[in-house]
């Protein structure tokens, strides 16, 4: 088990192969379906967006409200191929990394390749497991979208798979 801590280095990125298992700590930002089209109306009219892409990794999830005493409710991953449409550009416009579900395009695998970057896979169905590696989780955007809006999580030890690597290699 590799354990890395984000942001990742260029070494990093060439030391991961796919299959390979991670423990990742840092900050990721959680945007699903509707962030994804308010972050592209930002980015279409040059507005600024709510965090900055370069080097950062967005987790396809929604994060479920805290219980008491914890940072964050449940908060597994959701379908990557859902986000096939977005992935492509915010890669190319400097996005770190993706974390998600399931198996993504050709296009995004290319994208992914193309920019050097990585692509994890989290588990499905272990969101309360997921939710107990978030250690804070702050709402950065589009408030009125509650689950779907953007969220900075700050995440420890947080378990995932290599699913494409910077070299386009991939477990699907």
């Amino acid at each position: 088990m590799k354990k890395l801590t984000l942001p990742l280095s260029e070494k990093d990125y060439k030391n991961l192969h796919a299959g390979d298992c991670v423990l990742l700590s840092g900050t990721v930002f959680t945007a699903r379906d509707c962030a994804h089209k308010r972050i592209f109306a930002l980015l279409d009219e040059n507005k600024p967006l709510p965090f900055a892409l370069n080097g950062a990794f967005i987790y396809y999830a929604g994060p479920c409200p805290a219980p008491a005493g914890k940072a964050s409710g449940s908060c597994g991953p959701t379908t990557s191929a859902r986000m096939n449409s977005f992935a492509p550009r915010l890669l190319d416009a400097g996005l770190g990394g993706i974390i998600g579900k399931g198996g993504m395009s050709e296009e995004t695998r290319l994208a992914v390749q193309r920019n050097k970057r990585v692509y994890f896979a989290a588990i499905g169905g272990a969101g309360a497991f997921y939710g107990n590696a978030i250690k804070s989780s702050e709402c950065v955007a589009f408030p009125d979208l509650l689950s779907e809006a953007v969220y900075r999580l700050e995440i420890a030890n947080f378990p995932l798979v290599v699913a494409v690597d910077a070299d386009g290699k991939s477990i699907f």
